[in-house]
């Protein structure tokens, strides 16, 4: 023990030479590596340097160049924050794309608003499409559908000032606004030769997105207005209550829906598919395909058929494409409006966002319906007076007057059971007997001039015709009766 206590001192020591000596090589090595590095960097210059740690976002240089030479050299004082989000809006408009947008606080909020609560304003869905601002669908019972906004009207100005270029988030802000509220818009429209002036009262509009009812001979109907976060809870509300009233089929109405939250399509779908089947395929950019199938409990047992026309978009058109192709339901009405793309929010953490295009979608069988729409299995138009056009109850019509309000209103006075004359946009005396006799019918005021009440209770006939005239909805209970019948 003693001879093995003497031996460790001089292992220790001999182990202690080599640390010295491994670290005086380490030292010489560093110095010899940092000579080299600086010999190259002498010898070929910064560029070689940098190519050693190249900038990832080297592109854009333009971009940072240019928001410091504005914020130090701009002849007046700017707003960074305005600086940030017009370049973020202007990337997101060079996508040429009108379903992505940057939204910045305020607008963000408005957003979520319009699919988790009620809000106020109008109720019309709008986009940008080519610069233009256009309606996609009025919201049912909303003050645009009051006042005859129609899907695909382009909106030109808001309170007289113009909208175009504006994106579809700007515009919205510029239309909504407090209950009780006026907003004056102009609006171009298919067919018309002058601008639709419109006057319309903002109001709450709802965040209820069902509506039932109980027609003839146990054939119900519940029509579905936008997708929200409880729409498909409502529904199933609604089934229930129709089955607690003996419901024997199903019209589905999805006409001038818009749209909305793709899983409550999805889950809609479902309740109509049988359990398995496909109810979309999505596309991302590289071809890959997540395919979405129905999961339920057991599909709806009775017949159903299912509406659609132009103001039917995006989830809407999900639906009414996963239960055609997936279930057979027939679909009814006029082709729908054609959107065939997924989009996705990006939250900031200042509270705005901007939400993009992350996908498009396809029908079960992977047909892909943008700017397509969907063909119905039966086409079946309103009749001709359900287009026409809103007339402003503050504007007066009269005798010598000639314009296209007064045309708008001489076939509403035909429809309504009084022969204006020729229907020519000229008020004749032929028109003033007409605006009489109706004004003695509804016991309005005779002035011979159609103004206020006057205006107001000939567009509420109106209304009043075309639902009860409504060929879409007889020609599905008919359909529907012969599947009860069998």
């Amino acid at each position: 023990m003693e001879e093995e206590n003497q031996k460790q001192p001089k292992e220790a020591g001999k182990f202690i030479k080599m640390k010295k000596f491994t670290f005086i090589m380490g030292i010489f090595l560093v110095i010899f590596l940092t000579a080299g590095i600086t010999t190259i960097a002498l010898t070929f210059g910064d560029e070689k340097v940098e190519s050693l740690a190249p900038d990832k976002h080297a592109e854009f240089e333009k971009l940072y160049s240019t928001y410091d030479k504005i914020k130090d050299d701009y002849y007046e004082e700017v707003d960074e924050e305005k600086l940030v989000d017009g370049a973020i809006n202007g990337m997101i408009k060079s996508l040429d794309d009108p379903y992505s947008a940057y939204m910045d606080k305020k607008e963000a909020s408005s957003f979520r608003e319009s699919i988790s609560s009620s809000f106020e304003g109008i109720g019309a869905e709008i986009q940008e499409q080519d610069g233009q601002i256009m309606v996609v669908s009025p919201i049912k019972g909303s003050p645009a559908e009051k006042a005859g906004v129609k899907p695909n009207d382009i909106i030109l100005s808001v309170d007289g000032k113009s909208v175009e270029g504006l994106t579809s988030s700007e515009a919205v802000l510029k239309i909504r606004g407090e209950k009780g509220t006026k907003v004056d818009l102009s609006i171009s429209r298919a067919g018309e030769s002058e601008p639709i002036k419109l006057t319309i009262k903002r109001d709450t509009i709802p965040i209820e997105t069902v509506y039932a009812e109980m027609l003839d001979d146990g054939v119900a109907k519940i029509q579905v207005t936008s997708f929200s976060e409880h729409t498909v809870q409502e529904l199933k509300t609604a089934l229930e209550e129709m089955a607690k009233k003996d419901m024997k089929g199903l019209v589905l109405d999805l006409r001038g829906n818009p749209g909305g939250l793709l899983d409550q399509a999805i889950k809609m779908a479902s309740l109509f598919i049988p359990n398995g089947e496909v109810v979309l395929q999505v596309e991302d950019r590289s071809g890959k395909k997540q395919v979405e199938k129905s999961v339920n409990d057991g599909e709806l047992k009775i017949p159903v058929v299912v509406l659609i026309d132009d103001g039917s978009a995006s989830a809407s058109e999900i639906v009414a494409a996963a239960v055609s192709e997936s279930a057979d339901i027939p679909l009814i009405g006029v082709k729908s409006f054609g959107k065939g793309t997924v989009q996705t929010a990006q939250d900031f953490e200042d509270g705005s966002n901007f939400k993009y295009t992350a996908a498009k979608w396809l029908t079960p069988e992977g047909n892909w319906i943008h700017k397509k729409g969907i063909k119905p299995d039966i086409t079946v138009k309103l009749p001709d007076y359900a287009s026409l056009p809103y007339i402003s109850p503050d504007k007066e019509l009269k005798a010598s007057d000639s314009s296209s309000e007064v045309k708008a209103a001489e076939e509403m006075l035909k429809v309504a059971g009084h022969d204006p004359g020729k229907i020519d946009g000229f008020f004749d005396e032929a028109t003033k007997n007409a605006v009489t006799a109706f004004q003695r019918e509804q016991k309005i005021k005779e002035t011979g001039t159609i103004k206020d009440d006057t205006t107001v209770k000939l567009m509420q006939v109106i209304r009043e015709k075309i639902l009860k005239n409504d060929t879409q909805v007889k020609k599905a209970v008919e359909v529907l009766k012969k599947e009860i019948n069998k």
